[in-house]
This record gives structure tokens, C-alpha cells and sequence, in this order.
């Protein structure tokens, strides 16, 4: 069975090089040429391997991939111009698996998709976590929306990545560090009084008694977990991306 790659990249010149290529090498190429339309393919398809660009429309690389992230666990690889080690090191914060500056050959571009191939655990549909549900909070992990007792919950771009990031790595121990990271970028790494301000938001957001928390867990001096006793699991009702 051929490998699916999805290609994400605002220059349609380089997405029909890179399919062009990637079909000859016996790759099934699917492409989205925004970061929004590249998530949605994404939970369409289910590649086998995603090559993302960074600056892109309607949603950068940044937040594809933090999105990606709390659902699968699917090789991706940054090619992307920007070169500075900030944006390295943030690139492989968020999850990526490798990590390819512009220009390259595409050479290497085929070596590393099979690098990143050959060491991935094996990825089926089932390994992509769409949805939490416990009967009392559902939160969609594909486009970060929430809903309390059947009730959508109200939050902010900035709550709803800190929240994706404590469900997607349910019953572990976050460490603040790499929450900030996530949520806010490398520079605010130490800035451990953002992160305390807004779990305190969450917490009035999703919990019963804000003071007495079920769900979002504090662990002192070391991060937070999410103790939510609801499953993660693909969408029973589809793949259907119209809201992402």
C-alpha cells in the first residue's frame, strides 16, 4: 500500500513541484495551500506524513501543528524558510520530527520523509483523538471548542490551546515549562505567572467549584495535569472538518 503524504505550503508552484516528484517516487500526495484547508485534509485523509510550512493564511504552521499534536501522533516535517534556532527549537517544542530549512534538494526532502517514516509507530485512523467526552464536558480537540452539560463553553484562543494541551496528554503531568512553550512560544518559558492566571480561567470555565477542581490538576512546583475520567477517541460521527 502506497504511503500518504499531504504537502501544506502557500506556494502552489512548490506544492506542484513537490507532488509531481513525491507521485514519482510512488507516494499518494495530497496538498492544501493554507494551514486551515491543510488541517482539515489532514483529518480527511490521515497521511502517513505531513510536510508543513510555516507562514501560511487563515492559520500558520505553528498552530497546525500544536493541533495536530494533541491528536495523532503522525511524522511531520517543517520546510519551511525560516532558519533562525528560535524557530528551530520551537518547531521541535511543538512535536515535529524533523525540521528542513529552504531551499533543499528534494533528495533530501525524499530521505527524510523515509527517516521519519521508518522510525513512526504505525499510525491507523483509530490512533487520531478527535473528541473527549465524560458525559459532562466534550471538547473537540480538532478545532479546540468545548461544551459543558450541552452548553458551549466560552473560550479564548489562549484558553482553548492550554486546555488541547492538558487533554491532549490526559492523566500525565504537563511541566510548566512546556506548557508555556506550547501555548505562548519559547520566550515565555519562565513566565510561570501566565500560566498560573490562566489556569485559574479554565478552572471557572470547566469546573464545578473552580476551588475544589476535578478536572484541571495543579502538581506544585512541577505543571498541571487534566484528570478528566472521559475518553479519547475519533469522532463516532465522522471526520467532518466545516468548523476547523
Amino acid at each position: 500500500m502506497n504511503k500518504k503524504v499531504l504537502v501544506v505550503d502557500d506556494d502552489t508552484g512548490l506544492l506542484t513541484l513537490l507532488q509531481l516528484g513525491l507521485e514519482r517516487e510512488g507516494f499518494t500526495v495530497v496538498t492544501a495551500d493554507n494551514g486551515k484547508d491543510g488541517l482539515r485534509r489532514a483529518y480527511e485523509t490521515r497521511p502517513d506524513v505531513i510536510i508543513l510550512d510555516v507562514a501560511m493564511p487563515e492559520m500558520d504552521g505553528w498552530l497546525v501543528c500544536q493541533r495536530l499534536r494533541h491528536m495523532c501522533d503522525t511524522p511531520i516535517i517543517m520546510l519551511t524558510a525560516r532558519s533562525d534556532q528560535k524557530d528551530v527549537l520551537k518547531g521541535f517544542s511543538l512535536g515535529v520530527d524533523d525540521y528542513l530549512t529552504k531551499p533543499c534538494s528534494f533528495d533530501e526532502l525524499k530521505a527524510r520523509i523515509s527517516t521519519v517514516l521508518r522510525r513512526a509507530r504505525v499510525s491507523t485512523p483509530d490512533t487520531w483523538r478527535d473528541v473527549y467526552d465524560d458525559g459532562t464536558l466534550h471538547i473537540d480537540l480538532r478545532d479546540g471548542t468545548a461544551m459543558r452539560q450541552g452548553e458551549a463553553i466560552n473560550l479564548t484562543p489562549t484558553e482553548s490551546r492550554l486546555l488541547l494541551c492538558l487533554v491532549g496528554h490526559k492523566g500525565q503531568i504537563v511541566p510548566h515549562k512546556e506548557l508555556l512553550i506550547s501555548v505562548w512560544g519559547p520566550e515565555y518559558a519562565e513566565e510561570v505567572g501566565y500560566l498560573s492566571v490562566y489556569i485559574r480561567y479554565l478552572r471557572r470555565k470547566v469546573e464545578d467549584d473552580p476551588s475544589d477542581p476535578h478536572y484541571i490538576h495543579t502538581r506544585w512546583g512541577v505543571g498541571y495535569y487534566f484528570a478528566g475520567n472521559g475518553t479519547l477517541e475519533p469522532d463516532s460521527n465522522g471526520t467532518d472538518m466545516g468548523r476547523a
